[in-house]
C-alpha cells in the first residue's frame, strides 16, 4: 500500500504548502533552489510511442546505467499511466557547462551491442519511440521551429516555434537505422532576488534537449572522459546494424541560459497552445446550439402541454368530452415497473457515481489542483473518488429500486456495487494480461491490481451498501397517479417511435456540442499530449448535461404521446444515443489520425475505447432519465384524475 502512503504524504504536503504558499502556482508542488555548483538530477520517466500504445521503462534499452539504479516511489495515477521513474547517470550541476562528456565510465572504450540489443534498438526507432526525461519535475522537450504561412517578407525575420515532448530514440533513412547517442541539454534558470549578503539562487524553468547521431569514429575522446564533437557539416551519423555487433558511445553536453520566466509559470511553454479559438467558437456554437434547442423545446411543449392540461381539465358536460387522446390515455400505466428493475436501478446508481466522480474532478482541475506537473494526480484523485461516490450511487439506485417494488434489496446492493466496476475490471484484466505477454511498463503490476480490488471490495461496496440501506428505507418517490391492474395494450408503433432511430436521433446534439473537446482529449490519451483545459471541459460537461436533458424530455413526450408507456429503459437507452457517436469518432480517428497497424496496439485502442463509450452510455443515460422522470411526474402531477 505503498501509493496510499504517498496519497496521505501528498494531501499533507498540499494542506501544509496551501497554508505556507503565496504565489499562484497549483498547489502540490514547492518550488526547488539551487546554488550554482549543486547537482541537478536528470531522471528517466519512461519510452512511448503513439504507434504502439505501448510504454517501456527506460532501461528496458541498453542505456548506460548509474551504478545503483533506484526507482522513485510512485502514485496510484503514475503506476497506471506506465511510469517509471528512475536515476540516470548524467551528471549535472547548476549553471555548470559542459562541452562534451562520454556517459559510461570507461573513455576509451566504446559500448558494444550484442546483435540482439542492435535488433531491439532497430525495432524500437522504426516503432517510433520517444525517450521522456525529467530535470526538477520538468519534462524534457524538443524544440521544432518551422516557418508559419506569412508574407515573404515576415518569413525571414519570424519562425514558429512549438515544442515536442521528449525526444525522438534514433531516426530511419531508407531501410538504415541511426541512433541518438549525443544529447545536447539546454537548461533555463530564473536568477532569485536576494538581498546581497546571500549567495544568489537559481530555479530551473525549462529543459529542452538537441538530440544528434554522431559516429564512433568522430566523437573524438579522451582518458577523462571529455570528448570533441565534430563539424556539424562534416560529421556521420551513428548507424546500428540489427544483423550485427554494433560500438558507439553514449555522450552528453549541458549548456545553461538565463530567462525572465518566473517558476510559477514555467509550465507554459508545454501547455502553449495555437488553438484556443477553436476552443471558444466550439463553446459559442454549442451554446447557440443548446439556447435554439431550449426556445424551440420551452415553446413546443409549454404551449402543447398548457393545451393539454388545460383540455383534460376542462370539465364540461359528460357528453361533450371527447374521447381521451394523447399522453393521458397511458395514465394508469405510466408508472408500471419495468422488467429487471434491480439492473436498471444498479445501472443508473453507477452512472451517478459516475456523474458525481467527473464533475468533482474536472472543477478540482479546473482550479489547477490537477495540473501536469503534479504526475498521476488526475488519475489517482478519479480512482478515490469515483470509490468514496459509491454512497450516493447507492443511495439513488436504493430509492429507486424501491420505488420500482423492488424487495431483494441486498442483492440489489451487490448489483450496483459489481455490475459497472466488475465490467470495467474484466476488460482492464484482460488487456492487462496482453500488455504483460510484452513486457510493457503500462502493464499494472500484481501488487498494484489486489491494492485496485481491496479498495473495491474494502472502500466502494461497504460505501455502496451503506448508501443503498438508507435509499431503499426512505420514502420511495411518490408518483402522482395510481396504476392499473391490467396493462393497457399499446398500439402499433410507426417507424420513426423505434429504438434505433430514436438513439440515432437523440445522440446528435449532445455529441455536437461535445465534439471538438473530444478531439483534444483523444490526442491527450493517444499522441501523449497534455490536456489541461478543464475550464473549457468544465463549459462543455454543463452545455452536455443540458441538451442530454432537453432531448430526452423531448423523445419521452413523443413516445407517451404514441400511447406507448414503456419508457423506463427506453429513456436510459435513448439518452445514452452520443455513446454511440462517441464510438464512430472512435473508429474515425483511429483509422485518419493514428498509424497503428499491429493487433496488441489496435486490442488495447478499441478496449479502451469500449470502456470509453460504456462510461459514457451510463453517464449521458442516467442524466436523462433522471430529467425525463422528473419530468413525466410533473406533467401527470398537473392533470385532474378521476
Amino acid at each position: 500500500f505503498s501509493f496510499l502512503q504517498e496519497r496521505l504524504r501528498y494531501v499533507l504536503g498540499l494542506l501544509l504548502l496551501l497554508h505556507s504558499t503565496d504565489s499562484f502556482y497549483v498547489p502540490g508542488v514547492a518550488p526547488i533552489n539551487f546554488h550554482r555548483n549543486d547537482p541537478v538530477e536528470i531522471k528517466a520517466v519512461k519510452l512511448t510511442s503513439s504507434r504502439t500504445q505501448l510504454p517501456y521503462e527506460y532501461y528496458s534499452l541498453p542505456f548506460c546505467q548509474p551504478s545503483k539504479i533506484t526507482y522513485k516511489a510512485e502514485n496510484l495515477g503514475e503506476v497506471l499511466r506506465g511510469d517509471r521513474i528512475v536515476n540516470t547517470p548524467f551528471q549535472v550541476s547548476m549553471n555548470v557547462e559542459k562541452k562534451c562528456e562520454v556517459l559510461c565510465n570507461f573513455p576509451n572504450k566504446p559500448v558494444i551491442l550484442t546483435v540482439e540489443q542492435s535488433k531491439l534498438i532497430a525495432e524500437r526507432i522504426r516503432e517510433d519511440y520517444y525517450v521522456h526525461l525529467i530535470a526538477d519535475n520538468l519534462p524534457v522537450a524538443t524544440r521544432l521551429e518551422f516557418y508559419s504561412n506569412r508574407e515573404e517578407e515576415e518569413k525571414k525575420k519570424e519562425k514558429d516555434v512549438q515544442f515536442e515532448h521528449g525526444y525522438r530514440l534514433g531516426f530511419m533513412d531508407g531501410n538504415k537505422f541511426y541512433l541518438h547517442n549525443h544529447l545536447s541539454f539546454i537548461l533555463y534558470y530564473h536568477r532569485e532576488d536576494v538581498e546581497e549578503s546571500q549567495e544568489h539562487t537559481y530555479r530551473v524553468v525549462r529543459f529542452e534537449v538537441i538530440p544528434q547521431s554522431i559516429k564512433l569514429e568522430d566523437l573524438k575522446a579522451d582518458e577523462k572522459s571529455m570528448c570533441t564533437l565534430p563539424e556539424a557539416t562534416g560529421s556521420a551519423p551513428q548507424e546500428i546494424d540489427p544483423t550485427k555487433e554494433n560500438q558507439l558511445l553514449f555522450t552528453y553536453s549541458v549548456h545553461w541560459e538565463e530567462s525572465d520566466i518566473k517558476w510559477a509559470s514555467r509550465w507554459d511553454t508545454y501547455l502553449t497552445m495555437s488553438d484556443v479559438q477553436i476552443h471558444w467558437f466550439s463553446i459559442i456554437n454549442s451554446v447557440v446550439v443548446v439556447f435554439f434547442l431550449s426556445g424551440i423545446l420551452s415553446m413546443i411543449i409549454i404551449r402543447t402541454l398548457r393545451k393539454d392540461i388545460a383540455n383534460y381539465n376542462k370539465e364540461d358536460d359528460i357528453e361533450d368530452t371527447m374521447e381521451e387522446s394523447g399522453w393521458k390515455l397511458v395514465h394508469g400505466d405510466v408508472f408500471r415497473p419495468p422488467q429487471y428493475p434491480m439492473i436498471l436501478s444498479s445501472l443508473l446508481g453507477s452512472g451517478i457515481q459516475l456523474f458525481c466522480m467527473i464533475l468533482i474532478v474536472i472543477f478540482v482541475a479546473m482550479l489547477g489542483m490537477l495540473s501536469p506537473s503534479s504526475r498521476g494526480a488526475l488519475m489517482t484523485t478519479a480512482c478515490f473518488l469515483f470509490m468514496f461516490m459509491g454512497v450516493f450511487g447507492g443511495f439513488f439506485a436504493g430509492r429507486l429500486y424501491r420505488t420500482l417494488k423492488g424487495h431483494r434489496w441486498k442483492k440489489g446492493a451487490f448489483c450496483t456495487a459489481t455490475l459497472y466496476p466488475g465490467v470495467v475490471f474484466g476488460i482492464c484484466f484482460v488487456l492487462n494480461c496482453f500488455i504483460w505477454g510484452k513486457h510493457s511498463s503500462g502493464a499494472v503490476p500484481f501488487p498494484t491490481m489486489v491494492a485496485l480490488l481491496c479498495m473495491w471490495f474494502g472502500i466502494s461496496l461497504p460505501l455502496v451498501y451503506l448508501g443503498y440501506y438508507f435509499g431503499f428505507r426512505k420514502q420511495p418517490y411518490d408518483n402522482p397517479v395510481r396504476t392499473n391492474q391490467i396493462p393497457r395494450q399499446i398500439p402499433e408503433q410507426r417507424w420513426y417511435m423505434n429504438k434505433f432511430v430514436g438513439i440515432l436521433m437523440a445522440g446528435i446534439l449532445p455529441f455536437g456540442a461535445m465534439f471538438i473537446e473530444l478531439f483534444f482529449i483523444f490526442s491527450a490519451i493517444w499522441e501523449n499530449q497534455f490536456y489541461y483545459l478543464f475550464g473549457f471541459l468544465f463549459l462543455v460537461f454543463i452545455i452536455l448535461v443540458v441538451s442530454c436533458s432537453q432531448i430526452s424530455i423531448v423523445m419521452v413526450y413523443f413516445q407517451l404521446c404514441a400511447e406507448d408507456y414503456r419508457w423506463w429503459w427506453r429513456t436510459f437507452l435513448v439518452s445514452g444515443g452520443s455513446a454511440f457517436y462517441v464510438l464512430i469518432y472512435a473508429v474515425f480517428y483511429f483509422v485518419n489520425k493514428l498509424d497503428i497497424v499491429e493487433f496488441i496496439p489496435s486490442l488495447l485502442y478499441f478496449g479502451y475505447t469500449a470502456l470509453m463509450v460504456l462510461s459514457f452510455w451510463l453517464l449521458t443515460g442516467t442524466i436523462g432519465f433522471y430529467a425525463a422522470y422528473m419530468f413525466v411526474r410533473k406533467i401527470y402531477a398537473a392533470v385532474k384524475i378521476d
